[in-house]
């Protein structure tokens, strides 16, 4: 999966035709909808920012491991997020679902 912005080089027909011989799905935004990508493209500047940029991956392989280790234990396990509170996600849902719990007992 493939999701840009509606750019005109996002579009054209040469490139799409490459990334279905490439055998990757297109998404774009909606017209005239510049959020749907706000997300994706703060994730992806904090993982160019914080990791890509300083690394040197010797193979793709150490790259998508480098990459997946990053994910998992440093930006969802330690990193603070603002909009959850300066919480990592993975405290942020710990403490959710303990909350849901704590909540659950007292209805019943």
């Amino acid at each position: 999966m493939f999701h840009s912005d509606r750019g005109s080089q996002y579009a054209a027909r040469d490139y799409r035709a490459a990334l279905d011989a490439a055998g990757i799905t297109c998404s774009m935004s909606r017209r005239g909808n510049c959020w749907d990508n706000a997300v994706a493209e703060s994730f992806f500047a904090t993982l160019k920012t914080e990791l890509v940029h300083d690394a040197i991956f010797t193979s793709r392989q150490s790259a998508k491991t480098t990459i997946a280790e990053w994910i998992k234990i440093f930006y969802n396990g330690k990193r603070r997020h603002s909009s959850i509170g300066y919480q990592s996600p993975l405290e942020f849902e710990r403490r959710y679902y303990t909350d849901l719990t704590l909540n659950m007992t007292e209805v019943a």
